[in-house]
């Protein structure tokens, strides 16, 4: 039975798509794997359809015009035909074993109508292939229980759902309706964002699934390449603090309010962050816009998460925030180690 569809938006990423793909194949019968060729100009194109002319029955190929990381996942999750939906990088790669374990876990959980979403470790891996460290949720889900949000814990302030840590089912994704913007990065925070209303049950699994490979020339987490695009890290946060009414969504489930603002609020303070440390005029009239129109769009909930404590220290004018926000970076930095 195959169980998740894994979309891989490649570009230009010939050298080292192989090692994805391959780890993904791993999964044998039981996974779909759905490479989106995002008009590359090297050989991502070829190498991607010689792997599907091998796999004939695991591998679709999508060619389409530069989309973006954002359309490659629209692309994937349109064609995907499994119950669950998961994105992996082209420079990323799965686990073999901790693979196994999901596909065996969520095969036997099918019979019983399956979950919303999965939550799995993820390991941030330098290109020299040395450990850094990994992100667990043990403190915040029962481990390999199926629960609902008011079972969680809190999260720490230095965790978050993310594209690495998180299976959705696919319906859930679909339902949600969301449409991630081409031409912008980070959009990934708002394709893990936007279901989240929908996920009435949730399962942990203690895996170390997901590797996310940082360190690699022109990564778009590496900190020269957010300050550049700080724009962009301001039009999702946007986006994301548009999405839901969590004042509505904290009435009728409290955990997942308090985790939703936890995510909007810190998505908030990382385009402050980047927006400050980028020093131009133009990036801090870009980030004066952002926050009139989260105070335009909810002026409530604007002024509760400007005057979080992160956001309040990091959008004092001049050179102390600055100063703070480059202080709240490095902390940042110290906790993930993420560039």
């Amino acid at each position: 039975m195959k169980l998740i569809s894994f979309t891989v938006p490649c570009y230009n990423s010939a050298a080292y798509m192989h090692i994805c793909i391959d780890s993904l194949l791993t999964g044998g019968d039981r996974v779909e794997i759905i490479i989106v060729d995002d008009g590359s100009s090297d050989e991502t194109g070829a190498i991607a359809d010689a792997y599907a002319a091998k796999y004939p029955d695991t591998i679709k190929v999508i060619h389409q015009e530069n989309g973006g990381h954002g359309e490659g996942i629209n692309q994937g999750l349109k064609h995907a035909q499994c119950p669950y939906f998961k994105v992996v990088d082209s420079d990323d790669w799965v686990n073999a074993v901790a693979l196994q374990h999901v596909l065996n876990r969520l095969e036997a959980l099918e019979e019983s109508g399956g979950v919303d979403l999965v939550v799995c470790n993820y390991v941030y891996e330098h290109d020299d292939r040395s450990l850094l460290s990994t992100i667990r949720y043990k403190n915040v889900f029962p481990e390999n229980k199926v629960i609902g949000w008011e079972e969680t814990g809190k999260f720490r302030p230095d965790q978050y759902l993310t594209l690495h840590s998180a299976i959705y089912r696919t319906e859930v994704i679909r339902q949600s309706g969301i449409v991630l913007p081409k031409h912008i990065f980070y959009e990934d925070n708002l394709f893990v964002y936007a279901p989240l209303p929908l996920t009435k049950k949730l399962l942990y699994l203690n895996e170390d699934l997901y590797r996310y490979l940082i360190g690699r020339e022109g990564q778009s987490v590496s900190e020269q390449v957010m300050m550049k695009r700080c724009s962009h890290q301001i039009e999702i946060a946007q986006r994301i603090f548009d999405l839901h009414d969590l004042n509505v969504i904290s009435k009728e489930n409290p955990k997942l309010g308090r985790y939703m603002y936890h995510e909007a609020c810190f998505m908030l303070v990382i385009a402050t962050v980047f927006t400050r440390l980028n020093r131009t005029k133009e990036s801090e009239r870009q980030l004066k816009a952002m926050w009139e129109h989260c105070y335009q769009s909810d002026p409530i909930m604007a002024r509760k998460m400007r005057y979080n404590l992160l956001n309040f220290a990091t959008n004092l004018p001049g050179s102390l925030g600055r100063s703070l926000g480059l202080k709240g970076y490095w902390l940042a930095h110290k906790i993930v180690q993420f560039n």
